[in-house]
């Protein structure tokens, strides 16, 4: 999430109220997005968001989500646009095919690079897993979360959907997000990472 920051506007005003809650989280990386959402430079929420924001809504840790998935890469796999929910349409590829066991069954996930991020230093090594699961429109965010991960050095991608995050868009319209492509669908609930917003 901290990486992805950068793909996005910031906003404005926060409140001392808001202080309190920086550290609020039961792992460091929630302790993290706590901070980063309270934090009127880097927060997505609206003025008012912000000045309500008592801290996000997260789902136990559980270790189960943190998988290794076996990668397939795809060399020949030609660059799309990715629609989002505006006009822009950035530039990706399918680097691989994720599969892994979760939930007692076999899934399988696109593992996508931007190829415009991929001029930077910063992102040269950026992997971006958006997903659908059972969850959606109910306890999480309906348009689906994201998931991030870094070129491994052989064919084993650990992915953590304990750190699953909600696209911008589900904390104000001014984000273009892309939207999740259907083929990242999970057929099982991924209790896992951050919860539905509720919007003040």
């Amino acid at each position: 999430m901290k990486r992805f920051l950068i793909l996005f506007l910031s906003i404005t005003t926060l409140s001392c109220a808001q202080e309190k809650t920086a550290l609020l989280g039961e792992t460091e990386w929630q302790r993290e997005m706590n901070a980063n959402f309270k934090d009127a430079s880097t927060s997505p929420l609206t003025e008012k968001g912000l000045r309500k924001f008592k801290g996000l809504a997260f789902f136990k840790f559980d270790s189960s989500y943190v998988v290794k998935a076996k990668l397939k890469l795809t060399p020949d796999a030609k660059p799309f646009n990715m629609k989002t929910t505006t006009g822009r349409e950035p530039i990706y590829r399918v680097y691989a095919i994720a599969t892994f066991e979760l939930n007692g069954d076999t899934h399988q996930l696109n593992v996508y690079q931007n190829l415009g991020l991929m001029q930077q230093e910063e992102y040269k090594d950026y992997l971006f897993i958006p997903f659908l699961d059972d969850t959606n429109g109910e306890t999480t965010y309906g348009g689906g979360r994201y998931v991030e991960g870094s070129l491994p050095e052989g064919d084993i991608l650990v992915i953590n959907f304990n750190e699953a995050y909600n696209p911008y868009c589900a904390y104000s319209d001014r984000y273009s997000c892309p939207i999740v492509p259907r083929v990242n669908y999970v057929k099982t609930s991924v209790e896992a990472g951050v919860k539905a917003y509720k919007k003040p």
